[in-house]
């Protein structure tokens, strides 16, 4: 399974590790990926966007929705490769 998480696109690696959290209810994801997302942002060229999800939690829950898409996705990729390799089961 290792080897083959690095073939799939972003998006099917966000919606595989989604998925897994949201079928097992891992809060502890949900909440390592809010944290990661404004730094990810600005790694992705989004400034604005990480200033303003800091200061707004309704932002970063949307952010988390939607973490899959673009640059924001590509950022964030091996945090979905890491997850769904300590989940196989994903």
């Amino acid at each position: 399974m290792a080897d083959s998480l690095d073939e799939l696109s972003t998006q099917e690696l966000h919606d595989r590790a989604i998925h897994r959290a949201e079928r097992h209810l891992d809060v502890r994801f949900f909440w390592s990926l809010l944290r990661l997302i404004p730094a990810a942002e600005a790694i992705s060229g989004d400034e604005g966007e990480a200033e303003f999800d800091v200061q707004s939690s309704k932002g970063l829950i949307s952010d988390a929705l939607h973490s899959g898409d673009g640059r924001l996705g590509e950022a964030l990729r091996p945090v979905f490769i890491d997850y769904l390799r300590r989940h196989p089961d994903a």
